[in-house]
């Protein structure tokens, strides 16, 4: 059951008059927050640096009866996410939630990588979100809001091949508990999520070729991946009136996975298999 069907775990208009921006929501994990919001009463507004991933989405939060706005928009252009906010007050007239979730990814070892690959994704995932927060601001303070980072647990342990991800994603945290200072006394909660694999995603169907999926489910707590709506859940709580009091924090949303981590470096997993 997807997190947009599950009205016995959130009332239905949970977010009911609220707008909603999601950075990145027109595939996998922010895909399905934006469905989450708008199958809980958000209008909800999504870019993407490639416009054909938002207009089917666009659809489907249609097709749950609220407003969508697609917006391209390179959330590293600062002139760009301007214009994309000023899109969202012009059509809806108000901001209330923003998800910074745009994000690149890719596997390299740290003596492969280049300056360029480094940059790039550090200017996606850590100065995206800075720029879109940012220029979100004037909107939020007129009536309070959240502000939810993507964030990942990639940086807690050390992760091979994920420096450049890894050293974005720390910044974030970073991002997310200053923001959580500063901009409390607007009434604006700024909190994380820290997801761990997601199966149904295309990051995790590269990362996890072949046999590593299988072996990431073995090392799960939980014995499974996640599922986009374990982090659409977590989206729509933290975004919620019932997290009014929830400030500064980054919700690990893995399984207890990163916390079962010290297996990767060679301690036998339960029903695998060692020579």
């Amino acid at each position: 059951m997807s997190t947009a069907e599950a009205a016995p775990v959130f009332a239905p208009g949970l977010l009911k008059g609220r707008v909603a921006l999601v950075t990145g929501g027109g595939t996998g994990i922010c895909r399905g927050i934006a469905l989450a919001f708008a199958a809980h009463g958000a209008d909800v507004v999504i870019t993407s640096r490639r416009a054909e991933h938002l207009e089917p989405t666009a659809r489907e939060i249609e097709a749950l009866g609220v407003r969508a706005l697609a917006l391209p928009a390179d959330v590293r252009d600062p002139a760009a996410v301007a214009e994309a906010v000023a899109a969202v007050e012009k059509t809806f007239g108000r901001l209330d939630i923003v998800v910074n979730g745009a994000a690149g990814n890719f596997v390299c070892a740290a003596e492969d990588l280049s300056p360029n690959g480094f940059g790039t994704v550090v200017d996606i995932d850590l100065k995206g979100t800075y720029n879109v927060s940012r220029a979100c601001l004037p909107l939020l303070k007129v009536r309070g809001g959240s502000v939810l980072n993507i964030s990942a647990t990639l940086h807690y342990l050390g992760t091979a091949s994920q420096i450049h991800v890894s050293a974005a994603k720390a910044g974030v945290d970073a991002v997310t508990r200053t923001l959580a200072v500063e901009w409390g006394p607007f009434g604006i909660r700024v909190n994380g999520i820290a997801p761990g694999p997601i199966a149904d995603t295309e990051g995790v169907r590269r990362l996890l070729e072949g046999g590593k999926r299988s072996r990431a489910r073995r090392l799960n707590p939980l014995r499974r991946l996640g599922r986009t709506d374990d982090i659409a859940g977590a989206a729509l709580f933290l975004c919620s009136e019932a997290a009014s009091f929830i400030n500064g924090v980054t919700l690990v949303v893995d399984g207890g996975q990163w916390l079962a981590s010290y297996r990767v470096s060679g301690e036998p997993v339960e029903g695998e298999d060692h020579d």
